[in-house]
């Protein structure tokens, strides 16, 4: 991600280990601290440093480092803004506590939206181990990073200050500045309560209200054929479903459709249609189904696994969504990286390259990134093997398919590091045996400075996006806007039209991001333009109060967005009549 997510990114692994493990290192070094090394390259890297820079310097990433861990006091790290529910939990955790803790995040730590769970009792000793092995650096811990000097509007396009409806964006290759060219922020929110002032802004026209709250980690909303509203909320493990009559401004009916899941993402219903039989399920590792009806409220049976495994790696980013083909003879299944760049990865020739890709696809990524950062298909059944449709997409956290030309989308988080400006975020129409670049190439054929000729028999080879968005925005879920009728119809224009959800930057030293966009298509074709359309989630340069995650098309043409950050669902329509 620019981000999870995460929680695409696992934000809250960093949030509660920083300072939550006390020492009962004897019980800790019981483990494989070895094979823990293992573990937390694949599990915990993504966000988390392990060691420092050079001269003692800090390591950035997404969440804390995890230097010195056993022994401190929750959230007192540095170069983290952790949540006030952590500040406030008093917590400090021995080996006991963190395997309780491993085992069930959210157990353990309510409302937490941790991602990563360590599911066997010996993996998490060997992880445990491996952090009880991080010592802290000479004279404490790592230098803190200052923060970033205050934006002012008007000076960088991409800061919060400058966001509000109906700026436009058209992002180019030209536009790229060369790597580094800023250093590498580490810029994470405060996630704070909503501000009695603060108010959501939409073009005129528009209105925006509340129109549900209390859920745990919202993030994907889909429509059902009937207009019911289906929401995924990873953390709690189950799906959530409401109904409202067109045109209401709450919900009145609210029911829990299904529990027990894993980390559940995307959400579709097969088949396509007015009528399906079976509402899908991206588990964290897996996909699964439900029997269906249209008004069902509760799930009749237990859900049907479909496909068993999805990668045989874990952690990274968690979220995986589903789609179908128009037809419906196909099941897109979208899967994130493990990592930023593959730093984990063994060396191949190029000559093991291309062999290798011979049977994954071309410039697919190997080791622990096999059938990882890429979007993979199979049948509805689950019968066809599973294999790549296309492959270097680093975080392709939404996917939709575009009802009027059948083309597969995907809104993707790409790479972190190379400085403020580096690497935009996309929308894209993804080609079938398509190579978008990553981890070696971005935006083309640009090639990562980290990965300098890995693979020079990839140069030229990776398609460029269709749409570049502002870096490390965290493009998160998308929808195409396809209402016809209704008492909150959008105007015609918007037609065909292209909704996102930026869940918000981490490392950027001015945020940016925290908004809804509407990216504009032409006869299907998008023209590379969006533009703002829902702002108002930030609150200064610290602190936020929401982090877009999910948008969805209404019965009623409302536009519906989900965020994570107060845990609430908004209702977007028009009344310029």
């Amino acid at each position: 991600m620019s981000s999870l997510p995460l929680f695409s990114r696992g934000l809250a692994f960093g949030m509660v280990l920083i300072g939550l493990v006390e020492g009962n290192q004897a019980a800790a070094q019981t483990g494989d601290a070895a094979h823990g090394k293992v573990l937390f390259q694949q599990n915990c890297a993504i966000c988390h440093a392990d060691t420092t820079g050079p001269g003692n310097s800090a390591v950035i990433r997404q969440g804390p480092s995890l230097l010195g861990v056993f022994g401190q006091k929750a959230a007192t790290g540095p170069n983290f803004n952790y949540s006030q529910a952590l500040k406030n939990s008093g917590l400090t955790l021995d080996t006991a506590t963190l395997d309780r803790f491993l085992t069930s995040p959210p157990t353990l730590v309510p409302g937490t939206t941790m991602p990563i769970v360590v599911p066997k009792a010996e993996d998490r000793a060997d992880l445990i181990a491996y952090l009880a092995t991080l010592k802290a650096p000479e004279g404490g811990s790592a230098a803190e990073v200052p923060p970033p000097a205050p934006g002012e509007k008007g000076n960088d396009i991409g800061d919060w200050r400058h966001a509000a409806p109906g700026i436009k964006y058209h992002f180019t290759l030209a536009d790229l500045p060369a790597p580094y060219a800023t250093r590498s922020a580490g810029n994470g929110p405060a996630v704070v309560k909503k501000p009695d002032d603060a108010r959501l802004s939409v073009p005129p026209g528009f209105q925006v209200k509340l129109f549900a709250s209390g859920f745990s980690n919202p993030r994907v909303v889909r429509i059902a054929p009937n207009g019911d509203i289906f929401v995924a909320e990873t953390g709690a493990n189950r799906i959530h479903v409401l109904r409202a009559a067109d045109g209401a401004d709450a919900p009145s009916e609210n029911e829990i459709f299904a529990t027990g899941l894993d980390r559940p993402f995307g959400i579709a219903f097969y088949p396509p249609g007015n009528d399906p039989e079976w509402i899908y399920i991206a588990n964290n590792n897996s996909v699964v189904r439900i029997p269906y009806h249209n008004g069902d409220l509760k799930a009749s049976s237990a859900p049907e696994v479909i496909v068993p495994q999805l990668t045989e790696s874990h952690g990274g980013h968690s979220t995986r969504d589903v789609a179908f083909s128009l037809d419906g003879k196909r099941m897109f299944i979208s899967v994130g990286s493990g990592s930023n760049v593959a730093e984990s990865i063994s060396k191949k020739s190029v000559a093991d390259a291309q062999a290798w890709e011979a049977e994954h696809g071309k410039g697919a990524a190997w080791d622990s990134e096999t059938n990882r950062a890429d979007i993979l298909v199979t049948d509805p059944e689950g019968k066809t093997p599973l294999h790549t449709f296309a492959t270097g997409i680093r975080n392709g956290v939404g996917i939709a398919v575009n009802p009027t030309t059948g083309d597969l989308w995907t809104s993707t988080n790409e790479r972190d590091g190379l400085g403020d400006d580096l690497v935009p975020d996309y929308l894209t129409r993804v080609k079938e045996g398509g190579f978008y670049g990553w981890p070696w190439y971005y935006m083309g054929n640009f090639e990562d400075p980290r990965l300098v000729g890995e693979r020079p028999d990839l140069a030229g080879q990776a398609i460029v996006p269709d749409v570049l968005l502002q870096a490390h925005s965290a493009s998160l879920e998308m929808c195409f806007y396809t209402a016809t009728k209704g008492p909150s119809l959008f105007p015609a224009e918007y037609r065909g039209d292209a909704f996102s959800a930026l869940h918000g930057s981490w490392n950027r030293t001015t945020r940016t991001g925290y908004k809804v966009i509407h990216a504009k298509l032409k006869n299907g074709v998008p023209t590379g333009e969006y533009e703002d359309f829902l702002t108002g989630f930030v609150v200064d340069d610290r602190s936020v109060w929401g982090r877009p995650v999910g948008v969805a098309v209404a019965h009623d043409g409302a536009l519906l967005v989900t965020e994570d950050g107060g845990n609430t669902l908004w209702r977007i329509s028009y009344a310029g009549r």
